[in-house]
């Protein structure tokens, strides 16, 4: 009998080539998989395509709320960002992807999943990576990569000839993956690095200049790390995400414009639109600075770094992930609380926050009447923290300096002017160009 294989069907040109081929060239039973994370207008219509393609079995699931609760939740708590700006959507649907292919398989007795990434991007080692963390007895295939290789042309002719359902439509400039997270959009003339992206890149978002006059405030509240209302509307995940996205979108926020590191080893000039994600990773920052201790927010800066590495190389299913998101955990506890956003031509800027955890005292931060603040503890703080400067200063001798004064110190011009009260002030000169004309006075 023939072999089983799963495949994560799309529903589009490649995919629907990819189910015949698997059938002709290799010999298998081919099991369509598609899955909708916020991207899939009309599930039954993609399930009949994969039949009429020849699949033996077409499975639909719609996938957006694990997608959000078990892997955007947690990658937005850890504050995960790669370069610091990517908020990793395409990366974080992989390996959900990749879980149902698995179970998938498991459910039909498949011995193979396949998945049509090419040869050069990151999907191919999330996909790849992820199964083997789940399921190393499967063997994974990629017809993109794994001879399959036709141009898109001879992709068509390919399908006419066997009668395959394909619409044909004109080849769109890029290339795009969305789902509820984030919409990221590559190649054609975004491959120069110094092209400003063109407006028919975007789909979810307003350019600044047809962003709306005045700005929009809303308020976004927070339990244990995740947001949970806005404007004291509780949503869950899937509907506080759309309204964040729509909402942002029309604002202008949410572009990313970003040269990105593959994991494969080479640079890529990649363009985002993820309204939602930006606004509330902005959100949840200032949240935490709110209520995290210097020393947690310090050491959850390299964590949030290190968890957006892992995501962004594939490597979810690792113990690696589960122990930082442990940590994370430990850390949401108390960030609850409720974070004001002003959303303006494309900014979206924390403009209020409060938490009934909040670590803020005013009456220690005041400059005003009421401050409690012991200022003559600074005298000894200040003492034990500049003890080991100075102690090395006296046995070591003082740090070496350019000069920036000229001569001895002497004065080199007086102020015109600052001898009426009887006395001069002394004027001394910097002896560094470019900054003569900030003098420094004594």
């Amino acid at each position: 009998m023939p072999e089983k294989i799963v495949l994560a069907y799309s529903g589009g040109l490649d995919t629907t080539v990819a189910v015949k081929w698997l059938i002709e060239e290799r010999g298998f039973d081919v099991v369509a998989l598609t899955i909708d994370l916020g991207s899939q207008p009309d599930l039954a219509a993609i399930r009949q395509r994969a039949l009429t393609a020849g699949a033996l079995r077409a499975y639909v699931l719609d996938a957006r709320r694990p997608f959000i609760e078990r892997f955007c939740w947690p990658a937005l708590r850890a504050g995960a960002l790669y370069q610091g700006q990517y908020p990793l959507a395409t990366a974080l649907g992989r390996p959900l992807i990749a879980q149902l292919l698995v179970e998938v398989a498991a459910r039909e007795g498949a011995s193979w999943i396949a998945h049509g990434s090419t040869g050069k991007g990151n999907d191919q080692v999330r996909f790849d990576v992820a199964t083997a963390a789940l399921a190393p007895h499967l063997r994974v295939l990629a017809p993109l990569r794994d001879g399959m290789s036709m141009t898109r042309e001879e992709e068509i002719a390919y399908a006419r000839a066997r009668n395959l359902p394909i619409d044909v439509k004109p080849e769109s400039p890029y290339s795009v993956d969305e789902n509820l997270w984030g919409r990221s959009i590559e190649a054609g003339v975004l491959e120069d690095a110094l092209l400003t992206p063109p407006e028919d890149a975007f789909r979810w978002t307003s350019s600044v200049d047809n962003a709306p006059a005045s700005p929009l405030l809303f308020e976004v509240d927070f339990e244990k790390g995740i947001p949970t209302a806005l404007d004291g509307a509780t949503l869950d995940g899937m509907e506080l995400v759309a309204e964040l996205n729509r909402i942002g979108g029309l604002h202008g926020v949410g572009r990313i414009d970003m040269i990105e590191d593959r994991f494969v080893g080479i640079k890529s000039r990649e363009v985002y639109e993820a309204p939602a994600a930006i606004i509330l990773h902005a959100a949840h920052g200032a949240l935490e600075e709110l209520v995290l201790d210097g020393e947690a927010a310090r050491f959850k800066t390299s964590a949030a770094q290190e968890y957006a590495r892992l995501v962004y190389q594939g490597k979810w299913f690792t113990s690696h992930r589960r122990n930082l998101d442990a940590y994370v955990l430990s850390t949401q506890q108390l960030v609850a609380g409720r974070v004001r956003v002003k959303l303006h031509k494309g900014t979206a800027q924390v403009v209020g926050r409060s938490s009934p955890y909040s670590l803020y005292r005013p009456k220690l931060a005041t400059y005003s009447a009421g401050d409690q603040f012991d200022h003559q503890a600074a005298v000894g703080f200040i003492k034990l923290v500049g003890l080991p400067v100075r102690t090395q200063a006296e046995v070591q001798g003082i740090a070496e300096t350019e000069p920036l004064l000229e001569d001895d110190g002497h004065v080199v011009e007086v102020g015109p002017g600052s001898l009426e009260g009887g006395f001069a002030e002394p004027v001394l000169r910097a002896a560094v160009p470019g900054i003569v004309d900030a003098h420094l006075r004594r």
